[in-house]
């Protein structure tokens, strides 16, 4: 019997908010893509710009390529509107000033779902998160909250942002504290694809082939996820209610 539960799919509207290109590609992608097959409107915004993951380019040179790997990666499972905040990449602050952003774009795109990356310490036992990821996870989840109250950040209902209270969830993709999944046999290649568009950054981690790599690491997760689901891939979310 699964120990994990069918994500929710009576909605029709999400956003992804993550720390750097390719984040969403590490697992997630695959469950956008068949969101975006059947007929559910998601849309990306990244905090960073990535600009500090490729040791042998400078932040000038690699903020370019990044954001043009991860719109050519997000068009790969259905995803047009990939918007970019310029949080310094490796050094995103948490707090009010990232928490008024991101509850900006919530009432800007109004979604139910919002979908974000794993804020704990660690994915799992002897592994430690990144500063960025933690940091934007937690300002994901309040920001959620703060989308819905015209109280907190009041100049947002002055610039045309009217609060948006339609947040139902927040789903944490990656999270050693998974309760919930998605089946995505039928579109772990799309996540596989999605992911070897990062090709620039790939070459950096690794001499493997892009395509290999993805592969290799996607299916190998998404394997042992469909076990526990009891389908042959899945992609694993903690599901935080609102």
């Amino acid at each position: 019997m699964s120990d994990l539960l069918a994500m929710p799919e009576d909605w029709t509207k999400a956003l992804a908010i993550v720390a750097h290109p390719d984040d969403m590609e590490y697992g997630a992608a695959a469950a956008v893509a068949r969101w975006t097959r059947g007929g559910r409107e998601v849309a990306y915004l990244m905090v960073t710009r990535g600009e500090a993951g490729i040791d042998t380019m400078s932040p000038t040179e690699c903020a370019p390529i990044r954001d043009a790997e991860q719109r050519a990666s997000a068009a790969v499972v259905g995803v047009s509107s990939v918007e970019f905040l310029d949080h310094p990449d490796g050094q995103v602050v948490g707090g009010v000033g990232l928490r008024r952003d991101l509850a900006a774009a919530i009432r800007r795109h109004r979604p139910e779902l919002v979908i974000t990356l794993n804020r704990r310490d660690n994915f799992f036992p002897g592994t430690w998160n990144s500063a960025d990821h933690r940091a934007v996870g937690e300002a994901v989840l309040d920001a959620a909250n703060d989308a819905g109250n015209r109280w907190i950040f009041p100049e947002l209902a002055e610039e045309g942002l009217e609060p948006w209270g339609g947040v139902r969830w927040v789903a944490l993709a990656a999270s050693p504290e998974a309760s919930h999944a998605v089946d995505v046999t039928d579109t772990i290649e799309a996540g596989v694809a999605s992911l070897v568009e990062h090709r620039a950054y790939i070459s950096a981690l690794t001499d493997e082939d892009p395509e290999t790599y993805a592969r290799g690491f996607l299916t190998s997760f998404a394997k042992a996820s469909g076990e526990r689901f009891g389908t042959a891939y899945a992609t694993t979310f903690e599901l935080i209610s609102f």
